[in-house]
């Protein structure tokens, strides 16, 4: 592959540098940009250079074009003001499983271009080479690795190391209760295992990830689903009410980086969380998947760090930043520990050794660590990408999140949108995008999407952008809409 120009590498970093900016908030909506000349005198840099990196921001719809006037930052979507829980909604019966399952289909088909899956999709996203050069020195020293049977809990490197990281979000870990395992997906099915019997209700958010649905069916659970504000998070004083009605037998939470919003509870209601599970007696599973990609620096503390009496059983796992088929995850389950180190013996046995090893030794040279600072930088700056996008093509009285860290992307499209059938009007186009049905048992989401930002936006993510708020357009002018012109 030939290297890339001195000329392409300076627009690119003068689109970034920008791009940046507008996310950050340091050029706010509405701004003027200098104009291509000054910009060039300024930096030094030739006119071309300045052109193409106005121009790049421009069909990210980050900036527009005024006629005689100049560049601006352009104007940012809304964000959705109200948790849609209380909203009317209807029993969605099977329409869920169907809906998750078309999506799950439709993501198996190589010539689709997929917004919906929440896993980063290319080199920049992932340490790979750092990943390999581990890999390599593990199986030519310790070649033996594969032919052995790994055990719970698990490599003692690793357990030691996610002990260590868990500090930086106010966990005191010991490293010989951690338990690993087949992802972050068993980890939670382990604490739901350790905590309640069939039949019992659990709170969860709505919406909520999606995957909880069958997950609890299939242990004989009923879901409660409790209003989540998208941008604070868990309605705290809804889950006091259900608590105090004896309702619930055990939450399951994402405070830290919500799937699917974004957003993360302020400090005082973590607090108040971890008192509520500790007073009614009553577990709350903490998934942190996320928590490692929130923008605030330092991190803002997990609800675990609160917890004084084991009540908070903590869980996350490294495919969302690590490596995809790196399937390891971790849980600490508090006064639950041992019971939860003996099902995971009965349902799983141990996980990989080699895998095990591989990302104990990349957490402990410090390469994890400059991976995720830039990661989360490479994720802030897509997400804003994508908004501009969504505000750029998409029909008006669209909102949508602005997440305070990950990769996901939260859209709130016009009433009159029915997102399954965009979902389908999109698939017919070969373009995956996630309806908001699949996140509650009920239809209150129907006129909501999730976007994943964690792919290169090139070409063709932009016209699948495009085209997809373009169908969104139609569907508003077929309710007898009046025809919303198209923003810049």
């Amino acid at each position: 592959m030939d290297a890339p120009s001195p000329r392409s590498t300076r627009y690119r970093a003068l689109a970034d540098e920008l791009r940046e900016a507008i996310g950050t908030g340091r050029l706010a909506p509405g701004a003027a940009l200098p104009s291509l000349r000054a910009c060039a005198a300024q930096r030094r840099l030739s006119l071309n250079t300045v052109t193409a990196a106005y121009r790049l921001l421009e069909d990210h719809g980050l900036i527009e074009a005024r006629p005689q006037s100049g560049f601006y930052v352009a104007a940012r979507l809304p964000e959705p003001q109200r948790a849609l829980r209380g909203a009317p909604s209807r029993a969605l019966g099977d329409r869920q499983d169907d809906l998750a399952a078309q999506v799950l289909a439709a993501q198996g088909r190589p010539d689709h271009l997929d917004l919906a899956l929440a896993c980063p999709h290319g080199r920049r996203f992932y340490p790979a080479d750092p990943l390999l050069r581990t890999t390599r020195s593990i199986l030519r020293r310790h070649a033996d690795v594969v032919s052995r049977y790994a055990l719970p809990p698990g490599d003692a490197l690793l357990r030691e190391q996610v002990a260590r990281r868990a500090r930086r979000l106010g966990m005191a870990l010991p490293a010989d209760e951690v338990v690993t395992t087949h992802g972050a997906t068993e980890a939670l099915h382990l604490a739901l295992r350790a905590v309640a019997r069939e039949g019992d209700s659990i709170g969860i958010e709505a919406p909520a990830y999606f995957n909880l649905y069958p997950l609890l069916r299939g242990l004989g659970l009923r879901a409660v689903e409790i209003p989540t504000h998208p941008r604070h998070g868990l309605d705290v004083d809804a889950v006091a009410r259900l608590l105090r009605a004896r309702e619930l037998a055990a939450l399951v939470a994402m405070p830290t980086v919500h799937n699917p919003l974004g957003c993360t509870m302020p400090l005082a209601a973590k607090q108040r969380l971890a008192a509520l599970a500790a007073r009614h007696r009553v577990p709350l599973i903490e998934d942190l998947v996320y928590a490692e990609l929130q923008s605030a620096d330092p991190p803002e503390p997990a609800v675990k760090s609160f917890d004084r009496d084991g009540w908070v059983l903590a869980c996350a796992g490294f495919s969302k930043t690590l490596a995809p088929d790196f399937r390891i995850g971790w849980l600490h389950a508090g006064r639950y520990t041992p019971t939860v180190q003996q099902l995971k013996f009965a349902m799983s046995g141990g996980e990989s050794g080699l895998l095990g090893a591989a990302v104990g030794r990349l957490l402990q040279d410090g390469g994890y660590e400059r991976h995720l600072k830039r990661l989360r930088r490479l994720c802030q700056s897509q997400v804003a990408t994508v908004r501009g996008l969504v505000a750029r093509h998409f029909p008006a009285g669209t909102s949508a999140t602005q997440p305070a860290g990950g990769f996901l992307l939260w859209v709130e499209l016009p009433p009159s949108v029915d997102s399954a059938a965009l979902f389908r009007a999109a698939l017919a186009e070969k373009i995956v995008i996630l309806p908001g049905e699949v996140y509650s048992a009920g239809a209150r989401y129907r006129h909501c999407i999730r976007l994943s930002c964690c792919r290169e936006i090139d070409a063709a993510f932009l016209a699948a952008i495009e085209t997809v708020g373009r169908l969104a357009h139609a569907m508003t002018t077929r309710r007898g809409n009046t025809s919303p012109t198209r923003r810049r």
